[in-house]
């Protein structure tokens, strides 16, 4: 009766906010609230109010509603749009939110995450939970993720040259299957343009007080043109500035011929020219290979020993993945019939496989970036123990909501407590035989 009252109060203040009618108490659920929502014009600055004004704040001091307001309110609203507006639309609101000072402190009100300190890179990072590439394509929402937990970012991916994207639909979600699909092919305003919105960022006061990492992928033109080269160079001079890590995609699926760089000579070629780059530069930064699941196990190796050896620092393990599991549900049988590549639940398995693989070949030294299918502790643990010092979160940011980040951390915390560790590295890599 609790939780029921607690949603009903939230549902009627969230339809005052909104300018709508609030259903009656008998039908104040979220298909209700949504229904109504549907069919009424509330204006976005209604929206907007929602989530910033003085009455959320109230809220938030209410037992329970920090777990409740992302599935009462915020995940039934989106429902209402396909996946890629529904993005966009929480990161416009989100974004806006964090803009100002009260935002952000009410965003760490309801996200607040304990410490769990990991060095890596020569980076602090207040816990190992960090946002995964493509969430921020654009660089614009910076001080969104701090706020909402994340100890880091990585934002884009970047390409020199502005793109589109491949046409829509381009995002498919398979829900009972906790997996998303995407083509989206690399869209993003391009490296100057996000250089623009990264200063402006800057000189706003706004930038976030936590890492940045940057993901450089490489324009179309560029690879039709066969200069992968000129384009990540010409990008990491434009970025080079503003990120304290670079990560080298050489691996999305939505890109024609990107994977191909992952083969021996053109990765070679590639990590000459970022070496040299690197070179001329009177700072530096750590830059980090983002590897493919459907790599085979021996070409991961050679990746691994090409990119060391050019002075790599670290990996990302994994992208998306071409591959797809046995549907549990309708909804989830049309998503995998999409051309594109997944994230999520599914793709856990194959992350830990590649994590191992990379921690074996590279050895301790080099840090690895865990991402694919972590959505809980367990899936936070398993990765760590397999060799990964950080980690990054997608598919479970978009099923579960921002509170995933302070479970998951939480959890890390009492797995620590219950080996009888203190820190995290000592953790890394603990189930891996070499």
């Amino acid at each position: 009766m609790i939780i029921e009252g607690l949603a009903s109060d939230a549902i009627t203040r969230a339809c005052s906010i909104l300018r709508i009618p609030a259903p009656s108490p008998s039908s104040n659920n979220p298909l209700d609230f949504r229904m109504r929502l549907a069919s009424s014009r509330a204006p976005a600055f209604g929206i907007m109010e929602l989530l910033s004004r003085q009455s959320l704040k109230n809220l938030t001091q209410q037992r329970g509603w920090k777990i409740m307001s992302y599935r009462l309110l915020v995940r039934p609203l989106l429902k209402f749009f396909d996946s890629e507006s529904a993005h966009g639309l929480s990161l416009s609101l989100g974004s806006t939110v964090a803009s100002t000072m009260v935002g952000q402190k009410l965003l760490g009100t309801l996200y607040r995450t304990p410490s769990l300190p990991v060095d890596a890179f020569g980076l602090r990072f207040r816990h190992p939970v960090g946002l995964a590439a493509g969430f921020d394509k654009r660089c614009e929402a910076l001080s969104l993720w701090p706020s909402i937990g994340f100890s880091w970012t990585e934002a884009g991916g970047i390409t020199y040259h502005p793109q589109d994207g491949n046409e829509k639909p381009r995002m498919f979600r398979a829900d009972s299957d906790r997996a998303l699909v995407n083509r989206m092919g690399f869209n993003n305003p391009g490296a100057v343009e996000a250089r623009k919105t990264l200063q402006r960022t800057l000189d706003s006061g706004n930038w976030p007080r936590t890492p940045l990492a940057i993901n450089i992928g490489c324009s179309k033109v560029a690879m039709a043109d066969n200069q992968p080269e000129k384009d990540y160079i010409a990008t990491l001079q434009q970025l080079w500035d503003f990120g304290d890590i670079f990560v080298i995609n050489v691996s999305s699926p939505n890109t024609p011929g990107l994977r191909n760089l992952g083969q021996e000579g053109k990765l070679t070629s590639l990590f000459d020219a970022i070496s040299s780059f690197r070179s001329m530069r009177e700072s530096d930064h750590p830059v980090l290979l983002k590897v493919s699941p459907d790599s085979h196990d021996d070409d991961i190796r050679m990746m691994v020993d090409i990119a060391t050896s050019r002075g790599v620092n670290g990996f990302v393990a994994v992208n998306t993945t071409l591959g797809r599991p046995n549907p549990t549900s309708t909804r989830s049988r049309r998503a995998f019939s999409e051309d594109g590549g997944l994230s999520g639940r599914p793709l856990a398995a194959r992350s830990i496989e590649v994590i191992q693989i990379i921690h074996k070949q590279a050895g301790p030294s080099l840090p690895i970036v865990g991402v694919g299918g972590i959505d809980g502790p367990e899936s936070a643990w398993n990765a760590i123990t397999s060799g990964a010092t950080l980690l990054q979160l997608y598919s479970a940011l978009v099923f579960n909501g921002p509170g995933i980040v302070k479970r998951i951390v939480r959890g890390l915390k009492s797995k620590l407590d219950k080996a009888g560790i203190q820190h995290i590295h000592e953790a890394v890599g603990m189930d891996v035989e070499f």
